[in-house]
């Protein structure tokens, strides 16, 4: 019966859209869309949806935590102006909810993805719990086959949880910034051509690549900077024994330690972890001086191994519009 009413409520908001405009639901907090907020448009799409919706998201501050359910695929989020269309909510680990619960590393997020082929353009996703919460994601990504393409990620510690093992996501023209092991999880990850700011001396990554996953988060024509007091970060330490990590053609400001790298206080990890960079250029670029269990691979090996195509797959996550 909630799938019917889901259905009905979902077909009429499509037949109140322009007959020659793209199919999609608007929210705006000034009442000028479909609806005031992102969860109450989610709301409106029918669970088990085989077809591409579009929710279009006028400028504005959205306080609301947000949840895109496992049986609601193909959803593109689309904010009007990505400074300006703001996700966000200070939930953060530790915290006491009404109900008795406490909130954990897996609970704390301000955003949600569960459903599979998520898109999200032109949005920040926010957590604004501050310097001193701990634990406070702004996206959390369950879901296979995730893109976010010129979007902002912003808030301390642990800001982007990719936690789905084995599943792969996409990151294009993104600015990610954070405190401590702001990049973390079990996912498989191509970041292109990103922003990912420090404000910690901390830690860049946190992966917890499963020993039988071929790559986790792969870094191409990224560039790595930090507030101007921040002088001691590592490119990564490993959440997991197998964690994979890799910077290509990465440009690295001063505050990248000359080791690069950290073994999370477990000497042990050295030998399983799966770190690696290649062309690496800027201050704090220094292949001579990085830990010796990690790998600065070929240009053969990149050419052969590390192409966007070989770790997605047959997803192309660039042809949907």
């Amino acid at each position: 019966m909630k799938t019917v009413m889901y259905f009905v409520q979902f077909c009429c908001v499509l037949c109140s859209l322009p007959v020659s405009g793209q199919k999609q639901i608007i929210v705006a907090k000034d009442g000028s869309g479909h609806y005031r907020s992102v969860q109450a448009a989610l709301d409106a799409v029918p669970p088990g949806n085989t077809k591409p919706v579009t929710i279009y998201v006028k400028k504005g501050i959205y306080k609301e935590v947000v949840i895109v359910d496992a049986r609601k695929n193909f959803i593109t989020l689309k904010g009007e102006d990505k400074f300006e269309t703001i996700l966000t909510f200070d939930n953060h680990a530790g915290k006491k909810l009404p109900n008795g619960d406490t909130l954990n590393t897996w609970t704390c997020a301000s955003f949600f993805v569960y459903g599979n082929d998520f898109r999200a353009e032109n949005i920040t996703f926010e957590n604004n719990a501050g310097f001193t919460a701990g634990q406070a994601v702004a996206l959390r990504v369950e879901g296979n086959r995730a893109a976010f393409i010129n979007c902002r990620m912003i808030g301390f510690q642990d800001v982007l949880f990719l936690s789905g093992s084995g599943v792969k996501h996409y990151f294009r023209d993104c600015y990610i910034e954070g405190t401590t092991d702001f990049i973390f999880g079990a996912a498989t990850a191509v970041f292109k051509n990103c922003h990912i700011h420090s404000k910690k001396n901390s830690h860049v990554t946190a992966a917890s690549t499963n020993s039988i996953i071929p790559f986790g988060f792969v870094f191409f024509d990224c560039r790595l900077t930090a507030d101007s007091t921040i002088k001691k970060v590592s490119l990564g330490r490993p959440w997991s024994p197998t964690a994979s990590v890799t910077y290509i053609n990465c440009w690295m400001d001063k505050h990248i330690i000359p080791e690069g790298w950290d073994n999370w206080r477990n000497p042990a990890n050295e030998a399983t972890a799966r770190f690696a960079e290649y062309n690496s250029s800027g201050p704090g670029a220094n292949p001579q001086a990085r830990v010796k269990w990690a790998k600065q691979l070929t240009e053969e090996a990149v050419n052969s191994k590390y192409t966007i195509k070989n770790i997605l797959g047959a997803w192309n996550p660039e042809e949907r519009k």
